[in-house]
């Protein structure tokens, strides 16, 4: 396939096809609304089935269905209608389900609730934060392999601007390297023999088999395997000009780009700043950033929302270097996420004025 230019749903469901997803089924909520239309054009016509959901809690429990027999599988909403998912994400994460779930997200107050989870027990899922449509392209077919190399649920999490921005994108399908067999999978070719497969959040051996049904077993090795994805999931990011920068701004998604903008301009002007973007929410870039800041003598953390990626910076650094909260909640009379402090010349302002005042000091 050679570049197109799509609205950005439109190439986040190609990218989701190309994958191989061939299940697909949510509830209508801007902007994930615009996804889910798509999906149901374009799946049938590669012979995969695309259902809208009575709610969020049938489209979480009918990705389930067809995700455990091996297919390829995805639903999202946006933050709202992903709250009434979480305890089905969470024993999805324990019956080791792999699932691409997207939070079209409003604004970035969904921070604390894609990277932490609403749900119960102890889980947690991959997370990956796109900085524009061709990036989400690439992350969406990352997502599925995640999901299929660790057998757990991943979360995309972008956002209005992901969603409704034209980009000429090629989604063409990317190859991961080899997965799994998934050997695991309910296709009905085990039933009847006695040696029938369980998937389930209470456990992988039945009652009547030796070890036996004991949730201590079964919830340790699932820490253990957790531990293991934590480990073993690469933590990606960007590091812009960071080797002199007395100030380092972190970002993430949408709100990267601009604030990428806004370092490019200071940069061009002289002052010595530079920019840390995670694209792994979950597991964070820990490393990376607390290279990048070594030599920084502030840490400015910008999000759309009240202030929820800082705690994640500030246990990066642990101290070692100072971090300030410079973001802010900046919406539409919508509440949909369309942000007035997008602007470079606005958020290159407000970094120019963390810098003076460290000159100043």
């Amino acid at each position: 396939m050679t570049a197109t230019l799509m609205e950005g749903s439109e190439a986040i469901a190609e990218a989701m096809i190309a994958a191989g997803c061939r299940f697909f089924t949510g509830y209508p909520m801007t902007p994930f609304t615009e996804v889910l239309e798509h999906m149901a054009r374009r799946l049938p016509e590669v012979g995969g089935a695309c259902v809208n959901a009575e709610s969020e809690l049938e489209a979480v429990g009918m990705a389930w269905g067809a995700a455990v027999t091996g297919t390829r599988s995805a639903t999202g909403s946006t933050g709202q209608g992903l709250s009434l998912m979480q305890e089905s994400i969470a024993e999805a994460a324990l019956a080791q389900i792999p699932l691409v779930i997207l939070n079209m997200a409003r604004a970035q107050g969904d921070y604390f609730q894609a990277t932490r989870g609403g749900g119960h027990g102890d889980y947690r899922t991959p997370v990956l934060a796109p900085l524009d449509v061709a990036e989400a392209v690439t992350l969406v077919q990352q997502a599925f392999h995640l999901a299929d190399r660790w057998r757990t649920p991943v979360v995309l999490f972008a956002d209005y601007y992901t969603a409704h921005t034209y980009a000429s994108v090629d989604p063409t399908p990317l190859d991961l390297g080899p997965l799994p067999v998934k050997d695991w999978a309910l296709d009905g070719s085990t039933s009847g023999t006695g040696q029938a497969r369980l998937v389930s959040p209470l456990g992988d051996t039945k009652r009547r088999d030796r070890p036996g049904y004991d949730l201590n077993d079964f919830y340790t090795r699932m820490a253990a395997k957790t531990a293991a994805m934590v480990d073993g999931v690469e933590r990606m990011a960007e590091v812009v000009d960071c080797d002199d920068a007395d100030l380092v701004v972190v970002a993430f998604g949408t709100a990267a780009k601009y604030a990428r903008a806004a370092v490019a301009e200071l940069r061009a002007d002289g002052r010595r700043v530079g920019l840390v973007r995670p694209i792994t929410l979950f597991p964070f870039p820990d490393a990376a950033l607390r290279d990048a800041a070594a030599g920084a003598r502030l840490v400015a953390v910008y999000e759309n929302n009240q202030g929820q990626m800082v705690d994640d910076v500030r246990l990066a650094l642990d101290g070692a270097v100072p971090t300030r909260f410079v973001g802010g909640l900046s919406l539409d009379s919508s509440g949909f996420g369309i942000a007035p402090d997008y602007d470079v010349e606005v958020l290159r302002r407000r970094f120019a004025g963390v810098l003076d005042e460290m000159e100043g000091s």
